[in-house]
Formats: structure tokens, sequence, C-alpha cells
């Protein structure tokens, strides 16, 4: 009996600490953060748009393209600890469950077991980055998904695993677009506390920001497909390719010009996230 009793008073002094205010001011910072790297990555593109080269547009882009800047390694290392502060809340969701009534669902703790490895791993590149490993973060998304592929086209049925990776990266890809068509995201904010321009504004950027980076995403499975098909990891893409390839459609650069604006929609949505969501 009082086994049991201290069983459920350490349960919820953890979920007290889950839902702690510092965890909430972790999770915010790493809104703040993931921003400021969609932001960057569409200004990258855009330079890719209107000159033809330029940093390579993804995340490693970006972290080089900061490392660059005066103080850019003190920055690289709140970005990187803010990007751990995400990690820390998105583990907290698997475990206890996201906030509103059907946050504890077994697929959305899933989902966000699977965000906070994707944000350790990031975080852990940019602070490897900013440690003095420059081969960590500023890695070029294309070579990785590449050799990623190459390596898994030489397993047995390798064709079958990349194909269904590609296609799982497609459909989240229309899955994120989907959703920001829809303004699901609106569930997830405090919409009530925003005046009625800062409604528009959030539903405006929140909608053109996650159908680009949707689009984005179902493009790069799209060649991960191809490269199961035709059994030839050049196929694969990572964002940087992927993004340079909307410039050579018949649509000329302006095509990589509204994908990269809307990459920068993302990342102020993400800024507005900062401010705005439910933790």
């Amino acid at each position: 009996m009082v086994t049991g009793s201290v069983s459920v008073r350490g349960h919820g002094q953890a979920r007290r600490a889950a839902n702690s205010r510092a965890l909430a001011v972790a999770a915010r910072a790493g809104f703040v953060a993931r921003g400021v790297i969609y932001a960057l990555i569409g200004a990258l593109s855009l330079r890719i748009a209107f000159s033809g080269g330029g940093t390579q547009a993804d995340r490693g882009g970006a972290v080089a393209e900061i490392a660059q800047k005066p103080f850019g390694t003190a920055l690289l290392w709140l970005l990187g600890v803010a990007l751990a502060g995400m990690a820390l809340w998105r583990l907290s969701e698997a475990a206890f469950g996201q906030a509103g009534p059907d946050g504890r669902k077994p697929g959305k703790r899933a989902m966000a077991a699977g965000r906070f490895l994707f944000y350790t791993f990031v975080s852990y590149s940019v602070l490897s980055y900013a440690a003095g490993d420059k081969g960590s973060g500023s890695g070029s998304s294309d070579r990785n998904s590449q050799d990623v592929t190459a390596k898994a086209l030489d397993w047995p049925g390798g064709q079958w695993i990349v194909g269904v990776a590609g296609a799982a990266v497609t459909a989240a890809g229309l899955w994120i677009a989907v959703r920001a068509v829809l303004r699901k995201f609106e569930k997830h904010l405090r919409m009530y506390e925003m005046s009625r321009k800062a409604r528009q504004f959030v539903a405006f950027f929140g909608m053109f920001g996650g159908t680009a980076r949707g689009i984005v995403f179902a493009t790069a499975g799209g060649f991960a497909i191809a490269a199961a098909v035709r059994h030839e990891p050049g196929k694969a893409k990572g964002m940087d390719d992927t993004l340079r390839t909307f410039a050579g459609t018949p649509a000329g650069p302006w095509l990589l010009v509204l994908i990269a604006v809307g990459l920068v929609a993302f990342g102020v949505f993400s800024w507005a996230n900062a401010r705005w969501r439910k933790v």
C-alpha cells in the first residue's frame, strides 16, 4: 500500500516537472531556434534563386551561415541548447501526453517520441559544430541522403526499404501540407489571446509556411522513391538539391522563390508558436 502510494506520488512529481515553467520556457526557446533555422534556409534559397549558386540551402548551410557572423559560435551554442530544450519538451509529450483532450493518444505520443529523437540529433549536430567539429552540423544533406540511400540499397530488400521510406516521407509531407491548409495548427495555439490582426497574421503564415514545408518534404520523398525504383543512390536528394530542383521547373526560379518565401514564413510561424503555443 505504501509502495503504491510512493509510486503514485513519484509519478505525480514527474508529471508536475514535465509541466513546469522551466520546461515551457525550454519549449518556447526551441520554437525560436526552429524559426531561425527555417528563416535562414529560406533566405539561402532566395540567394540560390537569384544567383544560381551560394551556400547550401539546408540546416548545414544555416549553421555555417551563423558561424560566419560576429559572435557566431556563441549564437550556435544558444541555438543548440534551445533545440535541446525542444527535444526535452517532446520527450515529456511522449511520456505524459500533449496538451489538449486527445493529447495522450498512443499515436500522438509516438509522434512526440519521433520528434524527440529528431531534435536530439539536430541539437547534437549544432552543439558539435559549435564545439569545433566542423564536419558535424554543416554536413551536406544531399551527400548524407545519397550515402544513406547507397548503403540501404545494398541491403537485402534494399529497394523496398528505400521505396517505403521515400513513400513515408512523401506521405508525411502531404500530411503536413494538408494540415496547414486546413489550419489544424490552430488547436495547438492560444488563439483566444490574439487580436484579430494577430489571428489573421498567424493563420496566413501557418498556412503558407506549413504548405511550403510539406511540399519540400513530399518532393524529397519522391526523389527517394525514384532512387529505389532505378536503384540509383544519386537520385536521392537532400533539402538543398530538392530546393534547387524547383528552380529547374518550367516556372524557372520563381517557383523556388515562392517555396523559399514560404520557408521564411514557416520560420516566422515558429516564432509565433514560441509566443502562443499551448505547452
